[in-house]
């Protein structure tokens, strides 16, 4: 039987190598700690629930769902954005509802490239953004970031040849797996540069709400938030409020618990928006309508539950840290995100591969290759911090054991 060769640079993922070896080591009788998917732990809100729960006994709710009726939905992620960065959104033409951020990041690729032409994608980056790109028949300029330079990638290196051939650059801050923040003069720097060279410019925006206020500051003038105190991260349509080159991914997954949900939306220009749509619309439908109900519940009702999924992420981040330090391994305080992304000691420091898989043969905890992420990733590790903190410091107890051994 003969595939296509476009599923040729598919055939290694980091989460399913990581999946294969947590297997392995549960078989031989390890007690798993597992810290190599950032999927949050944390329940969803009632009212949440609530709203999806009273959907069921609906009759209405058991169909197809198709783009108009998704409105009640566009409307309330409109609203959403907009008391958060006082920017108007059209819930008509900018929005469309997606099944998860993911699904955006992976089919944009296919509304924008022709076989041949070139994604700017970060180096390390999250894997569904190569993926799509793939899918489409594109190429990857991969654009490395590195701690020297705030993990911001540097549009000056980019080679000629590759800009006149590429259509699309894909940026996400917060970062993962890197949890750097990207401030916004970078990004009206990056809308500058992809409006003269007419790229189109994507951001993937899941930790929208998940940055740490420093000193007790919740409020940053520059990134001219309006009313969410809990979120420090500035949007890409700040930099571009006209929508000139622009999309940006959400998800629920992050912010509201609502991962195994599937829920996300874009939002940004009317052009890119409809490509996408017709995309999607030669894909799939849309969610069950009762997830929906629940979806507008989360974005229009009580925000406490966001505040206080910050304030676990950041106590299990102090946890961890502080954990680690005690070990000897010093790392670096993340700003934002779930992720501790640690430069791994010196006798690893080229085998990140290597470390993850003997560290949860050895010891049953799971951590993701750093260079799973892209070449720039290796050298370090990404821990997840989607247990609570006792058993993330026992995760490092059992760390430290293994280091030792080596």
């Amino acid at each position: 039987m003969q595939f296509a060769k476009r599923l040729q640079p598919l055939q290694s993922n980091v989460f399913a190598d990581m999946d294969r070896a947590k297997a392995a080591s549960r078989a031989s009788g390890k007690d798993i700690i597992d810290l190599s998917l950032g999927s949050s732990d944390l329940p969803t809100s009632p009212h949440v629930i609530d709203a999806i729960a009273q959907s069921l006994s609906d009759p209405s709710t058991h169909g197809y769902l198709l783009f108009n009726a998704t409105k009640d939905f566009r409307i309330a992620a409109a609203n959403w954005y907009t008391q958060k960065y006082g920017i108007p959104v059209d819930p008509e033409t900018e929005v469309l509802p997606l099944i998860g951020s993911q699904e955006g990041t992976a089919h944009l690729p296919l509304a924008v490239l022709n076989p041949g032409d070139f994604a700017l994608l970060l180096d390390p980056g999250y894997p569904s953004h190569v993926g799509g790109v793939y899918l489409a028949s594109g190429q990857i300029y991969p654009m490395p970031i590195v701690a020297e330079n705030k993990f911001l990638p540097v549009f000056e290196d980019i080679p000629a040849p590759v800009l006149a051939q590429s259509r699309m650059m894909v940026l996400s801050y917060p970062h993962n797996p890197t949890a750097a923040i990207a401030p916004l003069s970078f990004f009206k720097e990056a809308v500058a540069f992809c409006q003269q060279h007419n790229i189109v410019l994507v951001h993937d925006f899941p930790y929208v709400d998940l940055v740490f206020p420093q000193d007790g500051n919740e409020h940053t003038p520059e990134a001219g938030l309006i009313s969410n105190p809990t979120s420090l991260a500035p949007s890409i349509l700040q930099a571009d409020p006209d929508k000139s080159v622009s999309i940006e991914f959400f998800t629920l997954s992050k912010s509201y618990n609502m991962g195994g949900f599937r829920v996300g939306y874009a939002i940004g220009n009317a052009d890119l928006i409809r490509a996408l749509r017709q995309v999607k619309a030669a894909v799939d439908f849309n969610q069950y309508k009762g997830i929906f109900n629940g979806a507008i519940a989360a974005l229009s009702g009580p925000q406490e539950g966001v505040k206080a999924m910050v304030d676990t992420f950041r106590s299990r981040r102090d946890a961890f840290i502080n954990a680690l330090h005690r070990i000897g391994w010093h790392v670096n305080t993340p700003d934002a995100t779930m992720y501790v992304w640690a430069k791994l000691p010196e006798n690893w420091a080229e085998n990140s591969v290597e470390f993850c898989t003997k560290l949860v043969e050895n010891t049953g905890v799971a951590a993701s290759p750093g260079a799973g992420f892209g070449k720039s990733g290796e050298g370090y590790v990404r821990f997840a911090l989607v247990h609570e903190p006792h058993i993330l410091e026992a995760a490092v107890d059992r760390i430290s054991v293994f280091l030792r051994s080596y």
